[in-house]
């Protein structure tokens, strides 16, 4: 087994756009449409991403600005009444292991749109938002304000977040600087 957890290391699947990619989706779809019931599922798929990394500490330390950001964003968010998890949650695991999967795509799967931080913005303000639509729709998410007040939130937080992301996505993984 440890024989071929070191081939697939040494072929750096993890950083293949394809396969970063799908394990993103899937990791997604387990996370909002299954939410608590198919965390585990969500959680193996996390496990299996730093098991197939070179270096799980290097890994962790790149992505954790990313996710914190992320969390924080989204936690002022459901705060400030935009978003509704319901039961008192202010923002559950499963949206968190979504922000670990989405920071992993920066330098992988989405790195061709950091690039131009310009298209990142314009991707970040049309994309993400129907992203939480999507996740409203689902039932994962309720949007207390309505549809239209929530994306007129949304864009322009988004379109000034996703290239920041990128921007602080690239300076951890090229100088090691992680803030």
């Amino acid at each position: 087994m440890n024989e071929f957890i070191s081939v697939i290391r040494n072929r750096d699947l993890t950083d293949r756009v394809v396969f970063n990619a799908v394990w993103f989706q899937t990791l997604w779809f387990a996370c909002v449409l299954g939410r608590d019931v198919w965390l585990p599922l969500a959680l193996l798929l996390v496990a299996l991403h730093l098991l197939l990394v070179k270096s799980t500490v290097r890994e962790l330390r790149r992505l954790a600005p990313v996710i914190l950001i992320g969390v924080t964003v989204d936690t002022a968010l459901s705060v400030s009444g935009v978003f509704d998890f319901g039961d008192g949650v202010v923002l559950p695991l499963w949206l968190m292991l979504v922000w670990f999967a989405f920071a992993t795509t920066l330098s992988r799967s989405l790195a061709y749109l950091g690039k131009h931080l310009w298209l990142a913005a314009v991707a970040g303000a049309a994309a993400v938002p129907f992203n939480y639509w999507v996740g409203s729709q689902a039932g994962a998410v309720a949007l207390p304000l309505g549809t239209a007040t929530t994306l007129w939130i949304l864009v322009p937080v988004w379109a000034a977040l996703l290239p920041l992301l990128f921007w602080i996505s690239r300076r951890s993984a090229l100088t090691g600087d992680y803030l």
